[in-house]
């Protein structure tokens, strides 16, 4: 075979897989390994490129054809095999058979031989953000330096962007066509122009400030508006911010990734908030008013009487506002118990317990006679 990928096991379908199949296995593929979600993971982005290469081929008809026929025939291209077939003639009893793969190997190189003025590559940075300011949304500057199109010469290499003139050899297509007779018959193949490297002129005058290259080395600096919400590994892609192409193509793109920093008091779902707030046991057991923590102030809120820690509250709307929605707020409850009591707060404490009702304490009431029904005994008298 002249490529020994199995493009069927990459897409993970089998021979038979349909057009609605092979389209499905590739657009799940291409979201789990998609360079914005990885970014500089050089195994995402081998697999990316992989699963693309495979939907190239079989996604198209023709391309596909071909391909199953090298599975099938294992070294035909390579002149291996078909002896039977009268020798090296060509098969000129088979009605175009040569014509086909014309067709169909041309298909085959047409993609990586394209012109080469192809996009700049993106550049990925990490921002961090406090709690807060990704809660709310702020304003960032961003500064990074980057290959940056030439202004001079316009990305062109030329100077002043017109001391250029069209390639003589590919005329201009950025491309050249080889043609070679084979035992399937005459095959074509494109392939980037030698001559003008695949940009479809030649430059007379090179641009002084960039010496040809179309780019320099530059600070950029570039102001993000983050939006209210932004949460660890959430993005922003600027067009165009990217590294400047060594072939007069558009730049590529800068991709922001966030960082959000944990907070003391707030954790975060989504878009609700979390809060653990601590209460005294007084409180607890008679209510009253507590002033909770949000995102822009304080609010005021009721805990009712008898309030067992561990017990959650939900208050809608004081979640993050996003431009998606509000969300809520979990307020969780813990009842601190006091250390280090003086005598005599122990011995209020003391009556106080000896006091209290066995109706008023049914948590402890239920375990003493779940014990008391497994072992025959209370475990408070023991």
């Amino acid at each position: 075979m002249a490529n020994s990928k199995n493009y069927y096991e990459i897409l993970g379908v089998d021979r038979k897989a349909s057009e609605a199949d092979i389209k499905a296995a590739y657009r799940k593929l291409v979201k789990m390994y998609h360079p914005d979600l990885h970014p500089n993971d050089a195994n995402a982005a081998a697999k990316f490129k992989e699963v693309n290469e495979a939907n190239e081929v079989l996604s198209d008809p023709q391309k596909r054809a071909a391909y199953d026929y090298e599975l099938d025939h294992p070294g035909a291209r390579s002149g291996g095999g078909f002896s039977g077939f009268g020798g090296s003639g060509g098969f000129s009893g088979f009605g175009g058979f040569g014509d086909i793969f014309n067709d169909i190997f041309s298909g085959f190189t047409s993609s990586s031989s394209a012109r080469a003025d192809t996009q700049g590559e993106d550049i990925t940075k990490e921002v961090v953000l406090s709690f807060l300011d990704a809660a709310k949304g702020c304003t960032k500057e961003i500064r990074y330096t980057r290959n940056e199109p030439c202004a001079s010469c316009k990305g062109t290499g030329a100077k002043n962007g017109t001391a250029y003139k069209t390639c003589d050899k590919c005329g201009g297509s950025g491309q050249v066509r080889y043609t070679q007779d084979t035992l399937f018959g005459r095959t074509i193949r494109m392939a980037a122009c030698d001559a003008c490297g695949g940009t479809g002129k030649k430059i007379v005058d090179f641009c002084p400030d960039c010496k040809g290259k179309g780019y320099v080395r530059k600070e950029t600096v570039v102001t993000l508006n983050i939006p209210a919400g932004a949460d660890t590994n959430s993005y922003i892609r600027k067009k165009g911010y990217g590294q400047a192409s060594a072939n007069g193509g558009a730049p590529g793109d800068l991709i922001v990734v966030f960082r959000v920093e944990p907070h003391k008091i707030f954790k975060r779902k989504d878009k609700d908030l979390y809060v653990e707030l601590p209460v005294s046991f007084k409180t607890a057991a008679l209510g009253g008013k507590v002033r909770v923590p949000g995102i822009d102030e304080t609010f005021e809120y009721l805990i009712p009487d008898g309030t067992q820690s561990g017990t959650v509250f939900c208050v809608r709307g004081k979640g993050l506002k996003t431009r998606t929605g509000t969300g809520n707020m979990y307020i969780s409850v813990v009842v601190e118990v006091p250390t280090k009591l003086s005598r005599e707060q122990k011995a209020e404490l003391e009556k106080f317990d000896a006091d209290t009702d066995a109706k008023q304490t049914p948590k402890i009431k239920n375990f003493r006679d779940n014990v008391q029904a497994m072992y025959g005994q209370d475990p408070y008298k023991v």
